[in-house]
């Protein structure tokens, strides 16, 4: 979801929000790439706390509440007005439906008919999200995608269902949420294909998945999905819900650049480096998210050395540059003119360089 922008990153800066991800939740995870990186995930997360799917209706009410305590679905939300209608926890349950706005159910974002309605996938909170009845049912167990312009169903908030754009290397009927949720549920696929690496035996083949293993087209589509809606306060919210009821975490939320390190070109080899009081560095960057100013400190072996400080963005491009004496120990640098998204700090020495990310909003 595109609206406030946050992004989880590494150590050392501290958090402020209730069953947060600990310090060391994704150590075994770093320096890892590819399939590797993809197993070390599956290893931290799977196990999880299982719920019944009965419980699921209480569930919501901490993983998808909005700020008036109505019900967050991503069906029928209108993130830039009013949406078409609401719905309340408990009593307006699905229930029987005939048209939008009669009810809300569970909807299983990765269909269950493709996991045989098993345990833990069945009742599993990360891909499992309260959606109007009407507009889950349309949707079915079709696959995410882009429709084409060839006249397809529309719901009131404009999500679509028919024939898919070939450019995305499938040809089918498929649904495709509004621009605001893609990267939820782009991040939700990548959640369910490493929670469930290996243990996909009884999965079925569906034209997004062989098991719990992504299409190339999928993934290459739920990439650009990704990409273009970053993790959003919703996410970040539900996640910490999530994690203080099933014990598990999303390390997709947490780590973004996880996803391109596992089905893309992204290299995530380097990017656990931790600093510590016996490292060349140890760095803080705070606050995080900013949008006035970042301050940077640092500790140094040698107070006499020369640190660079760089700002670039995702692109790679340099945006600021300074060399600080080490002795200072600390800098400021004002983003308040950068626009928001996410941006790369890379701090260097003679002996070592560490890249953080920071968001701007």
């Amino acid at each position: 979801m595109k609206k406030n922008l946050f992004f989880y990153f590494f150590i050392l800066i501290p958090l402020f929000v209730n069953a947060q991800v600990p310090s060391s939740y994704y150590d075994a995870a770093n320096n890892k790439n590819g399939q590797a990186l993809r197993i070390a995930l599956h290893q931290i997360i799977k196990n999880h706390t299982v719920k019944s799917y009965g419980s699921l209706w209480s569930a919501f009410q901490q993983t998808d509440k909005k700020s008036n305590g109505q019900v967050w679905d991503i069906y029928s939300d209108n993130p830039n007005g009013q949406p078409p209608y609401v719905y309340h926890f408990g009593s307006d349950q699905c229930g029987q439906y005939d048209q939008e706005g009669d009810c809300y159910n569970r909807e299983h974002s990765w269909p269950k008919s493709y996991f045989n309605n098993s345990a833990p996938m069945s009742s599993d909170l990360f891909h499992i999200y309260p959606t109007d009845g009407f507009v889950n049912g349309k949707r079915s167990n079709y696959s995410y995608g882009v429709v084409g312009a060839s006249n397809p169903w529309m719901s009131q908030n404009g999500s679509k269902l028919g024939m898919s754009d070939p450019s995305i290397g499938y040809s089918g009927i498929v649904f495709e949420p509004i621009d605001e949720y893609k990267g939820d549920l782009a991040r939700t696929y990548f959640y369910m294909s490493t929670r469930y690496y290996s243990e996909d035996g009884g999965w079925q083949s569906w034209p997004m998945a062989n098991g719990a293993d992504l299409k190339p087209w999928a993934a290459a589509m739920l990439l650009e999905w990704h990409n273009a809606d970053p993790v959003s306060s919703k996410e970040i919210d539900r996640n910490n819900a999530i994690y203080a009821i099933q014990n598990n975490r999303n390390p997709f939320i947490d780590h973004p650049e996880y996803a391109d390190c596992i089905w893309g070109n992204g290299d995530c080899s380097t990017l656990g480096l931790v600093a510590t009081h016996n490292d060349p560095l140890s760095i803080q960057i705070y606050p995080n998210p900013a949008s006035t100013k970042v301050k940077i400190n640092w500790e140094v072996l040698n107070p006499a050395e020369v640190i660079a400080i760089d700002l670039m963005n995702t692109q790679g491009q340099l945006l600021y540059h300074q060399q600080k004496q080490a002795v200072e120990k600390q800098t400021l640098i004002d983003v308040s003119t950068y626009s928001s998204g996410i941006y790369w700090i890379r701090i260097t020495n003679q002996q070592k360089s560490i890249t953080k990310k920071i968001v701007v909003h």
